[in-house]
């Protein structure tokens, strides 16, 4: 049995919701109506997973996770409004220990509810094998990462753009989902300044969290970091955050790469499709010029397309266990003899850094 606490301060919420989880028959289940009585049952109930929403009289969620992560650390999934406000509160827990989120139903929540019924019931599962991590400790202090932040970034695109005359239009491809943003946080803001090559980022999220999530990252990262809203042309020392709701691919503009965004695929299941991003890469940019990289996940998205990279001479990493919220995707990738290496996230930029300098 999964012993699981869900915290809401709507009446009709929580009984959905347990509703939802009893019909599994596998689900132990309380309640809690705010935060401070989470947090309670946290240390008296304690639950392998919790759902918790953020906006409740009392205590509020961000105030629970805190004191619940400092207490007795707890795998949750926050429940997020699909609002700008919403996603800032998402990133905010996320960054505090939460695994992962599910968006809130808006209107009436019995009918709703069934749209995220099987995001709701993966999530959970999925959380509750997974794994709590601190913050990694390696790599660039906070203070060298705020000293690179102020450099002048037009300075930091120029010197770019000289250093990927000589990558021929080679790209870093990057694929995440569960545990996702705050892995992305230990990874990205350790690319240098003078970085002479592209970044891609397909992150499965909803529409509206995309440009807040890529306003957060540009705030901590060297490079500037872009929402790929609409067609752009893929510019060495960048990074592109793929626009929720919708697939990100590449293409070529006369002899232009260019990044843009396009309906979802009926043929993928998971958006931004990783999957999608890689077969585009393979299609305009030379093999042996791709590195992707494969994060914590569920799931199997861009598990084949990364292998295929890795088979026509490509470089491609899987996210080891040891650090993965979710093994999910990078395990699927590992299967398929399609990791040139195996790391732990801590280490990733560092060997990105490494084959970008050999080429």
């Amino acid at each position: 049995m999964i012993k699981l606490l869900i915290v809401d301060d709507s009446a009709l919420m929580r009984r959905q919701l347990t509703q939802l989880f009893q019909s599994e028959g596998d689900f132990d289940i309380r309640q809690a109506r705010n935060g401070q009585d989470a947090v309670e049952q946290n240390l008296s109930f304690e639950p392998d997973v919790v759902t918790l929403d953020i906006n409740m009289p009392e205590m509020d969620g961000i105030t629970a996770l805190s004191l619940m992560m400092a207490q007795r650390p707890v795998p949750v999934i926050m429940v997020s409004s699909l609002t700008e406000k919403g996603a800032l509160a998402t990133f905010e827990a996320l960054n505090l220990g939460a695994v992962d989120y599910v968006a809130k139903p808006g209107g009436t929540i019995s009918l709703t509810l069934d749209d995220i019924r099987k995001d709701m019931l993966a999530k959970v599962r999925a959380a509750a094998r997974s794994k709590l991590r601190s913050k990694a400790t390696s790599g660039a202090e906070p203070s060298s990462l705020r000293e690179r932040m102020a450099t002048d970034r037009q300075v930091v695109a120029e010197r770019a753009s000289q250093l990927a005359a000589s990558k021929q239009d080679g790209v870093v491809l990057v694929g995440v989902s569960t545990g996702g943003p705050r892995s992305l946080e230990e990874v990205l803001p350790f690319f240098p300044e003078d970085f002479p090559l592209p970044v891609l980022v397909a992150q499965h999220m909803p529409a509206s969290f995309t440009a807040p999530f890529a306003g957060r990252l540009n705030a901590m990262c060297p490079l500037e970091v872009l929402e790929a809203d609409r067609p752009m042309p893929v510019v060495a020392g960048k990074i592109y955050i793929g626009k929720g709701g919708a697939d990100m691919v590449l293409s070529k503009r006369g002899n232009t790469l260019t990044v843009a965004p396009k309906p979802e695929s009926p043929e993928h299941m998971w958006h931004p499709s990783v999957e999608l991003l890689a077969r585009s890469a393979l299609e305009h940019v030379a093999p042996s010029k791709i590195i992707a990289v494969l994060l914590t996940g569920m799931g199997y998205d861009g598990a084949e397309g990364f292998a295929e990279i890795k088979r026509r001479g490509g470089s491609t990493i899987a996210e080891s266990e040891e650090t993965a919220v979710v093994y999910g995707m990078p395990k699927e990738l590992v299967q398929r003899k399609g990791a040139s290496l195996v790391l732990p996230l801590n280490k990733i930029a560092a060997q990105v850094k490494t084959w970008v300098a050999r080429t």
